[in-house]
């Protein structure tokens, strides 16, 4: 790849060139918490080159003078979208120039798959001070704020504690997840999700098969842990018309992937229900002692005041937000 920069060499990583990268990845597992603002600590460099070599992600890396000195990593093998997951740039130095490089290699090599296939990448800490640079490459951007629920340490189980709901109405029972509920699942929130800014960047929630894909990747622990016992379904007349999933990443931090609830349901405060039961389950979970849960965490848009508003009144608080990209195929 040719570039104004006559000493950059951007190319895909390969074996003979693991030990000079090596110091650029350590740099990066050693900023993934502080610049990042990664939950748990990333893969080891062992485990990074092992998923490199089963071809779980791909990583392109930036050769200055022959030097590795940022890396781009992503991978096509969890959704129908191209995921990029990370830019880093050694010692955070010259990261907009380094990065604007590395993507345009991305790009390059992608070109092919990004005919039928978009591009998604979280842009989480630094990297938002990429935005104005890789949206003249035509990526969309959609606001997204994480909100969490602490164990201990906030008062949010005061909060909780202290909210009360209207009753449901007779036709109304919460109940907890059975395998036999698997299609009304993936019906009710294709329904829910095929509109949604979601979808713009996974795709897959646009059909069935796509939706079917999701959900059996939240239930059979691809993503995470699934907690079928703290997933809660909303039934009316004993139809499902709304879910509440719960997983677990790395034995202590639960995360809500996804609420839904049939349209005729909605606007009638029901997902609140559905969300404050999963909640109390995972505190009767840790106060147990069957899972050391420190915290619940969620994603909604920052325009979704509806959603804000619902996990507020149950104890969330906003923690930061980012810029989810996506790039669509139609700008190839």
């Amino acid at each position: 790849m040719t570039d104004e920069n006559q000493n950059f060499e951007a190319r895909l990583l390969t074996p003979n060139d693991y030990k000079a990268f090596a110091t650029v990845y350590d740099d990066f597992v050693n900023r993934a918490v502080t610049e990042y603002n990664f939950e748990l600590e990333p893969l080891d460099f062992e485990g990074f080159i092992d998923a490199v070599e089963k071809k779980l992600i791909e990583c392109v890396v930036l050769f200055e003078n022959a030097i590795p000195v940022a890396f781009l990593v992503y991978t096509t093998a969890i959704s129908e979208a191209i995921e990029l997951n990370i830019i880093h740039s050694f010692k955070m130095e010259n990261m907009v120039e380094r990065a604007m490089y590395l993507l345009k290699k991305f790009l390059e090599l992608t070109k092919a798959e990004r005919l039928d296939k978009i591009v998604c990448y979280p842009m989480l800490g630094s990297q938002k001070d990429l935005i104005g640079d890789i949206a003249r490459y035509g990526f969309k951007f959609v606001g997204i704020a994480v909100l969490r629920f602490m164990m201990a340490g906030t008062n949010s189980r005061d909060i909780l504690k202290i909210t009360q709901l209207s009753p449901l109405d007779s036709e109304y029972k919460l109940v907890d997840w059975h395998d036999k509920y698997f299609e009304d699942a993936v019906e009710v929130v294709q329904e829910g999700f095929e509109d949604s800014a979601d979808a713009l960047f996974d795709p897959r929630f646009k059909t069935i098969e796509g939706t079917r894909d999701i959900i059996t990747k939240i239930v059979k622990n691809i993503y995470a842990e699934f907690l079928p016992e703290a997933t809660t379904i909303l039934l009316c007349n004993n139809i499902p018309v709304g879910f509440c999933f719960m997983n677990l990443t790395g034995g202590r931090i639960a995360n809500i992937p996804i609420v839904a609830i049939r349209k005729e349901h909605q606007g009638k405060g029901l997902s609140k229900h559905m969300l404050k039961k999963s909640v109390e389950k995972l505190i009767e979970i840790t106060d147990n002692g069957i899972k050391p849960i420190t915290e619940v965490n969620t994603t909604t848009e920052t325009n979704n005041f509806q959603a804000l508003k619902m996990y507020r009144h149950l104890g969330f608080k906003e923690d930061y937000n980012y810029p989810q990209s996506y790039l669509p195929t139609k700008d190839l």
